[in-house]
């Protein structure tokens, strides 16, 4: 039972921070991608102003990789673009394997923790025989505990595991969106109006 429970609180603490980290705000800041791309379009690119936006948010370090690059090919700057996605994918799945594996084991280990207790059971037979029949009930459903603990461990780890999945992906698939955009926006001619910087002067650890 103690490792069921261990795994029962690594879980929660992986569902927890990974519901606070995936909060859309702080992955796919609100307009954060057309204020991009009207700076962009304006031409007014200040490194200064990429790096800060580098460090705002994940959609953010995406679009300031294509930004860095913005003078090269479009097909370089794709590359570059997906690159650093790749990276990006990774961080926001952080966690989420284990959660997998803990959803994947803890049946197991209550099916062991059952076994062993019937085993043990079945070997005070042996030696002192059947006796009450009352307490050769009770400890077959005491060995049955584990396995039903097993169970309510992994049932909620697998669909919250397939739910942050699923969050992962659909941020993933709107990154896509903003940077196909960004490509788009670099394309197009210099408007006559500069645009202004974006938001990401609210960058993370304080960077103004």
């Amino acid at each position: 039972m103690a490792p069921i429970i261990a795994l029962a609180v690594l879980a929660l603490a992986i569902i927890l921070e990974r519901f606070w980290s995936l909060r859309r705000k702080e992955v796919l800041p609100p307009g954060l991608g057309e204020e991009v791309r009207d700076w962009a379009r304006g031409r007014e690119l200040d490194p200064k102003h990429i790096d800060i936006l580098r460090q705002n948010s994940p959609l953010g370090e995406l679009l300031a990789a294509g930004l860095d690059v913005r003078h090269r090919p479009r097909e370089i700057i794709k590359e570059r673009i997906e690159d650093v996605g790749r990276h990006v994918a990774h961080r926001l799945e952080r966690f989420l394997n284990t959660l997998g594996t803990i959803a994947a084991v803890t049946p197991l280990l209550g099916l062991l923790g059952t076994v062993f207790g019937m085993i043990q059971m079945f070997l005070g037979i042996l030696t002192s025989g059947v006796g009450d029949a009352n307490k050769l009930a009770g400890g077959i459903g005491q060995a049955l505990i584990s396995t039903a603990a097993g169970l309510c461990v992994a049932i909620p780890a697998v669909m919250f595991h397939r739910y942050l999945r699923g969050r992962v992906t659909e941020y993933i698939v709107d990154m896509e969106k903003q940077a196909i955009a960004l490509l788009d926006a670099l394309d197009e001619a210099p408007s006559a109006t500069p645009g202004k910087p974006p938001r990401a002067t609210k960058a993370r650890g304080g960077a103004a």
